[in-house]
């Protein structure tokens, strides 16, 4: 136990007091990074020590990787009494792609609600409500983000001024969402960003009165958003700088499909566009938004999806990987400073498969990582994390939809494309690489066996008949020709 004077000691919000010198792992050999105190402040424990009673492993963070490196404590019995999680959330982790689907349901339609989508409900697992972890023994601190941290001397500071104690930290920090500046209305009421549940309530409580609708953003949160809308028959508008929706992964053909679905659903799209500034209106709400062209768009009610960035403070003295921002990491999630680990969207990972550093921000990947950190923690398991990239969105899915949509998608989406089907429901898309290589795959509206041959296809990455594909008379021909190309790996 702690001394009070052993408890007292000056932090800085973003690393110890002294001058860090880190090793950072990536390409082109290690480098070393320094990182200067800044901000520092003096702070003092109780003589009886800390402020968490459970301190052999500690999680920052209450999000979907939080809940599920939960789960993996508690199968090894090494959750009762020794883990605690620090969160800035009101509530334990829940399954966050539930904020933009079904959460933005209209009233009669029966959106999702807390506790129904607590974690580990997404991948079948037990609803982790705040009585499971108390029955677990777990320790949660709610609404007290860290915002400062020690590594000497193994310390934590929260919003409120708790200092905690941890034996092994686990950085589960995630993402915020990109704003826009203050001064161009980034901040008008009327406005909305969704990361959390308080976010969606406020969303939700705009759209019962809205009848314009403008969604910033053609990526996953505008598509999903404008889809819920949908359902609130709202007059909605998607403005985006790019040639079409979904620019990261969709081809223009590809794209071309599900903007004439959004059509008919009576969305419109403005492209190649840019926010000048929101205006209010009298009542000092959004009303209007002035494009960098001149025109106006008006609306009543903002939603901006216009992406996310890594929350990595007060961390930064951990490492950061200057290309793809984040934690750096190796494959088994451990950072540069013995027993501090980082996991979901805010650690930038080796990709093995493809022989690069990334950051992943999604569930199935916040989910995975989770596991695969806690079995290397208190398992001898040295065995690297060999992820393989999967996307998915599920749209138009509120009672009374004329057409539910459902697509998933695996692996890299590089090199030629071979479009088959048209979109009634089933459409696939495949990248083939120069040397005939299957690099990723999309499929929309499959069967469940359909699905699950995706990743097989990725993961393998068979040499395929480009001609054969191109000629597929069906998507479900055209799966059975890349499955056949399997058996022909299988065979070598």
């Amino acid at each position: 136990m702690a001394s009070a004077a052993a408890a007292a000691q000056c932090f800085s919000s973003y690393s110890t007091p002294a001058t860090w010198a880190l090793r950072q792992r990536g390409g082109g050999g290690a480098r070393v990074l320094q990182f200067s105190s800044r901000r520092s402040f003096c702070v003092s424990a109780t003589a009886g020590g800390f402020d968490n009673q459970n301190r052999e492993y500690v999680i920052v963070g209450g999000g979907n990787a939080a809940g599920y490196a939960a789960r993996t404590f508690v199968e090894h019995g090494m959750a009762d009494g020794r883990l605690c999680i620090v969160s800035k959330e009101p509530v334990p982790p829940y399954e966050r792609p539930a904020l933009t689907k079904g959460y933005l349901f209209p009233p009669e339609k029966k959106p999702a609600r807390l506790p129904g989508f607590h974690t580990c409900v997404g991948s079948g697992g037990q609803r982790q409500t705040a009585e499971w972890y108390k029955e677990n023994g777990i320790e949660v601190l709610y609404e007290d983000p860290v915002v400062a941290f020690d590594g000497k001397t193994q310390t934590l500071k929260t919003s409120s001024g708790k200092i905690l104690k941890y034996g092994s930290l686990i950085i589960s920090t995630g993402c915020e969402a990109s704003r826009l500046p203050e001064k161009i209305g980034g901040k008008l009421p009327g406005v909305h960003y969704i990361r959390d549940v308080a976010d969606a309530d406020a969303l939700v409580s705009s759209l019962g009165s809205a009848k314009k609708v403008l969604v910033i953003g053609g990526g996953y949160i505008g598509m999903e958003v404008a889809a819920a809308a949908c359902g609130w028959n709202l007059d909605t508008t998607i403005v985006f700088p790019e040639d079409h929706i979904m620019p990261r992964l969709f081809t223009p053909s590809l794209a071309k499909k599900y903007e004439d679905l959004y059509q008919q659903n009576g969305v419109k799209f403005i492209k190649g566009a840019l926010i000048d500034k929101l205006e209010a209106g009298s009542d000092g709400r959004v009303s209007s938004a002035l494009l960098k062209d001149g025109s106006v768009v008006e609306a009543d009610t903002v939603i901006v999806g216009i992406g996310a960035k890594p929350v990595v403070g007060p961390f930064e003295a951990v490492g950061v990987n200057p290309k793809v921002g984040g934690i750096e990491v190796d494959s088994l999630f451990r950072t540069s400073v013995p027993g501090i680990f980082a996991i979901g969207d805010v650690a930038a990972f080796p990709l093995k498969m493809y022989n690069r550093i990334a950051r992943v921000e999604h569930v199935d990947h916040a989910r995975k990582s989770a596991h695969h950190c806690v079995e290397t923690l208190l398992t001898s398991q040295t065995k690297a994390y060999d992820y393989l990239p999967y996307f998915y969105s599920r749209v138009f899915e509120y009672e009374g939809s004329s057409r539910k949509v459902w697509w998933q998608f695996y692996g890299d989406n590089v090199g030629e494309t071979v479009e088959v089907g048209n979109f009634d429901p089933k459409i696939a898309t495949f990248w083939i690489d120069s040397d005939s290589r299957l690099k990723g795959v999309f499929l929309e509206s499959g069967t469940s066996e359909e699905f699950s041959l995706l990743p097989q296809l990725a993961k393998s990455q068979p040499i395929v008949d480009k001609l054969k594909l191109q000629s597929a008379t069906s998507v479900e021909d055209a799966l059975e020709i890349a499955r056949s190309s399997l058996q022909s790996v299988a065979s070598v």
